[in-house]
């Protein structure tokens, strides 16, 4: 059964209604028309999913109405009858856009078969047109976060960088959000209707690394039941991006300098050369230029991957940014108390971006009444705050003192369980044991 709304255009009243009546028992909506000019009329009043148009009719025919629908920008599909139903014929209304072409006397199944497959085709169409326009809000949606002088220059990099074919390795501590630079990068490029694959060289060993990038074949290693294209061949006209490249083995660094160089690349157990036209973006928490010197990564693949160089500052280089993301990452309906801010600006973040966030998430899931207390930051945050220059003794008491807090409440929610309460505040077991020692909390 269907709900969609079919329109049948045939000035043959005696061929058209039996064909509506039986139609609508099938459950379909059915519209009906005389000629061209009742079917483009109701065409404008009605979602209609599929014609079934006859063509020889008086006034104008069905390839005229074709026509009209191309020039007016209609999605719906057109099945096309003929009781002279000669191959010219049919093959001229393929061209205009017809979708299907039945000769007459047509049957009720081959109608209802034809009818349900452009549905089906239509249905599909506005999935994937739904779909991209999903995929490019989520590009609008992509932000760097910040208006220090060293974030306006990484986006001006990106402006520039963006749309050239070159390699491109962003290189950054941990947290900085690299990959978020990367996906900007995609943004700004010819390349962004096209699939980004990304892949983690920390994340995985050699060997499943090796099929993870240039694929396998069946029977090539115990466990591969059947073959599989590597990563290269998922992003062909696309973009790879390769996160902690620092990290690959010496023994594939060959194998990517030789698919960078020229496209060409093997899975593994095969003998067949495939070729792959793809871009690559790199990045890396590691110095390339002392691995070089250290012998642990390829001067020549260093170079090639290294045409442009994009730096993310760590987040304690970059200013009142860090105010501006943590509003960004609290989100609407929520309130910061006072001394969280300058508590959250005294602090290193060796974790850069990603720490804050997680620190903020954390902090909002113990929060009370959407507020976000000091409280509620993570213990390593609070213990490293130290008395700033200018700041009071009994400020420093009762930052102190609101710490220790922090740790008893945690201790009692875990009903005393260590390990508990060390997961709770988010440090180490020993971490919490030297927090203990230095606030004079009794470890039962």
């Amino acid at each position: 059964m269907s709900s969609h709304e079919v329109l049948l255009v045939d000035d043959e009243q005696d061929l058209r209604i039996p064909m509506a009546r039986n139609l609508e028992r099938l459950g379909y909506h059915v519209k009906q028309a005389a000629n061209v000019k009742e079917a483009l009329a109701l065409l404008e009043t009605h979602d209609i999913a599929c014609a079934v148009v006859d063509h020889f009719m008086p006034e104008a025919t069905g390839m005229e109405f074709l026509e009209s629908l191309r020039k007016l920008g209609h999605d719906c599909g057109v099945i096309m009858m003929s009781g002279q139903g000669t191959v010219p014929l049919a093959v001229e209304a393929m061209k205009k856009g017809a979708v299907d072409f039945l000769v007459k006397p047509v049957r009720l199944p081959e109608v209802q078969t034809a009818i349900e497959r452009q549905i089906d085709h239509r249905r599909l169409q506005r999935e994937n047109a739904h779909l991209k326009e999903l995929l490019r809000q989520q590009r609008q949606s992509i932000q760097l976060v910040g208006e220090s002088p060293v974030m306006k220059e990484v986006e001006r990099l990106i402006t520039r960088m963006g749309p050239t074919m070159m390699p491109v390795l962003i290189q950054g501590e941990s947290g900085t959000g690299k990959e978020l630079v990367a996906r900007a990068l995609v943004e700004h490029s010819d390349l962004s209707e096209q699939p980004m694959v990304t892949i983690n060289c920390a994340a995985l060993p050699e060997p499943l690394l090796e099929s993870e990038l240039f694929g396998h074949e069946k029977g090539s290693f115990t466990g591969a039941t059947s073959a599989k294209p590597g990563l290269f061949e998922v992003a062909d006209g696309g973009t790879l991006f390769i996160d902690e490249i620092g990290e690959l083995a010496p023994a594939l660094q060959p194998k990517l300098l030789r698919v960078l160089e020229d496209g060409s690349l093997r899975r593994v157990g095969s003998i067949k050369e495939r070729r792959v036209k793809v871009r690559l973006i790199a990045a890396t928490n590691r110095d390339l230029a002392q691995e070089v010197k250290l012998g642990r990564f390829r001067e020549d693949l260093f170079y090639r991957i290294n045409m442009l160089t994009l730096y993310l500052p760590p987040l304690r280089d970059r200013g009142k940014d860090l105010v501006q993301l943590v509003h960004h990452f609290v989100g609407p309906g929520w309130q910061i108390a006072d001394g969280v801010l300058n508590v959250l600006q005294q602090y290193d973040w060796p974790g850069n971006v990603r720490q804050l966030r997680n620190a903020i998430d954390r902090a909002k899931v113990l929060a009370d009444e959407n507020s976000i207390e000091l409280r509620n930051l993570p213990a390593e945050i609070m213990e490293s705050n130290q008395p700033a220059c200018g700041e009071s003794v009994q400020e420093s008491q009762a930052l102190s003192a609101m710490t220790r807090q922090h740790l008893v409440e945690a201790m009692q929610r875990a009903g005393n369980n260590k390990s508990h309460a060390a997961k709770l505040l988010g440090v180490t077991r020993r971490s919490l044991y030297r927090l203990l020692e230095k606030y004079g909390i009794r470890q039962n």
